[in-house]
């Protein structure tokens, strides 16, 4: 069974439609108002392996802090979904990725419950319409509606688009990795039960 998801979401701020497939090839359809965003996202779809087609609209004349929180509650929710009653899956993932001067480690687990430590220095700054204050709300909406525990650590660093970029580079992978599916095909909790 194909592990994927469709998510529509409108409201007074945003107008969002998005499909995500688990086990994809790494292609992506974004189009959304902020190019770095973008560019972000077709990252965490070529480095996980996972399809997403987004088309996304919002307020964005006064930054794009709603239209990000809600493609991260979107994505959140497809992920969640994709999962289904995560049979089989490894459960648990980790990498260290370096991107230049910057190191970003990411661990994660899911197993069922939201929690988001993000441990990212980081200066504010503007990135081609994205600011980078705003990276911690997308994953504090995503792991929210996933339900995942996530750790977001910056070993070092100093450009900020590195530093964001290394970040949803790690994040792609450790879930990749975690979603994989394992041979046994059980639920891996002592519970039976994520």
């Amino acid at each position: 069974m194909e592990r994927k998801a469709k998510v529509i979401r409108k409201t007074k701020e945003t107008d969002i439609k998005l499909e995500f497939i688990l086990d994809g090839s790494g292609t992506s359809d974004i189009e959304t108002p902020v190019p770095f965003f973008n560019h972000m996202l077709e990252s965490f779809t070529k480095h996980g392996n996972f399809d997403l087609k987004l088309i996304a609209d919002g307020d964005v004349d006064t930054g794009c802090h709603h239209l990000v929180e809600d493609i991260g509650i979107c994505l959140g929710k497809a992920i969640g979904e994709s999962l289904a009653d995560k049979e089989g899956i490894k459960r648990f993932g980790f990498v260290i990725l370096p991107m230049d001067e910057t190191e970003v480690t990411v661990s994660l687990d899911i197993g069922g419950r939201a929690y988001l430590r993000y441990n990212v220095d980081i200066e504010y700054e503007v990135l081609d319409g994205m600011e980078t204050i705003i990276v911690e709300d997308f994953f504090r909406s995503l792991v929210s509606n996933s339900f995942i525990n996530l750790h977001i650590n910056k070993n070092v660093g100093l450009n900020s688009h590195h530093i964001v970029e290394a970040v949803f580079k790690a994040f792609a992978i450790a879930l990749r990795d975690a979603s994989r599916k394992t041979k046994s095909g059980a639920i891996p909790s002592t519970k039976g039960l994520i």
